[in-house]
């Protein structure tokens, strides 16, 4: 097995860091561990716990995120932890059992229309992915079996996944109305079944580790940076609720001119991208008190 890298990644609780790998952890589970007999089916969570700082361990995707006691600083002790998860993943270590890895719940998918009328969203009662991922064909679902399993059926045009959902774009030759609980059936079981959602390399080989976000947010200017805060804070929930997304694309200083890209339920909405360009347009203009600032949106 190749060699584990972990990114240490600092969190908005100073007590907490986050030690990021390059691969899945688990198979799209989480977990929390307050001391060492709550550890018992974390071999790795236990190990951790013998460091006298070790307040919390939390096992996610593709991190461990250690909450300390205040008797040491991160900076002291940071880089020994690092490189302790790092030989633990490359010498193939068990990061949690089996007796972990069962589920506590039933699955459970239920869908939901949204403004798109091509656009379902069906969601389930667990997180999926961590991240947002979009794929419009099936060479580019590649790093996701379960969106290359989705592009079999010949009526999916566009698989968009969001945390605890999946939004499935189809083509105009049949209704919803004859393949709805075809498809909410079909990721139920595939859920259940406990099958791979995402490619432990998917993070890395599409950009979407929490290091590279980081990096392309922190490359951008002062203008870019707020527009991007807004678009999370005031548009992306509400329009995640609809099984879409809205994502920064770039801002030119001399035009003033912002480009989005409609994601998922957005993309090939009649209204979207009218309803979509003027409210961002108008929530831009009115907090960054610029009114000469202009919104292109694209779906691709």
């Amino acid at each position: 097995m190749p060699k584990t890298k972990i990114t240490i990644v600092p969190t908005p609780n100073e007590s907490i860091l986050k030690f990021e790998a390059d691969r899945f952890l688990t198979n799209h589970n989480s977990f929390e561990f307050n001391n060492i007999d709550d550890a018992k089916d974390s071999p790795l969570a236990q190990q951790l716990f013998y460091l006298p700082f070790v307040k919390k361990v939390y096992i996610a995707s593709n991190f461990v995120a250690i909450e300390r006691y205040n008797i040491v600083t991160w900076a002291d002790v940071q880089d020994e932890v690092a490189t302790q998860i790092e030989d633990y993943l490359s010498n193939n270590g068990i990061i949690v059992t089996e007796d972990a890895i069962k589920p506590k719940a039933a699955v459970t998918v239920y869908a939901e229309s949204t403004p798109n009328p091509s656009v379902l969203k069906f969601v389930c009662n667990k997180v999926l992915v961590p991240n947002i991922y979009e794929f419009t064909s099936i060479e580019e679902a590649k790093p996701s079996p379960l969106a290359t399993a989705l592009f079999q059926f010949p009526f999916v045009k566009n698989v968009f996944m969001e945390k605890n959902f999946v939004s499935i774009t189809k083509f105009d030759i049949i209704e919803w109305e004859e393949i709805t609980l075809q498809l909410r059936e079909f990721i139920k079981s595939y859920v259940e079944k406990g099958k791979t959602i995402l490619n432990d390399d998917a993070p890395k080989q599409l950009n979407k580790t929490e290091e590279a976000i980081e990096k392309k947010f922190e490359a951008l200017d002062d203008t870019s940076k707020s527009i991007v805060n807004i678009l999370e804070e005031y548009v992306k929930p509400a329009v995640a609720s609809d099984g879409g997304n809205i994502e920064f694309r770039s801002y030119d200083e001399q035009t003033k001119k912002v480009e989005v890209l409609l994601q998922g339920a957005c993309s090939g909405c009649p209204s979207s991208t009218f309803t979509l360009k003027n409210g961002i347009e108008n929530m831009l203009r009115e907090m960054l008190n610029d009114k000469s600032i202009s919104v292109s949106a694209t779906n691709e």
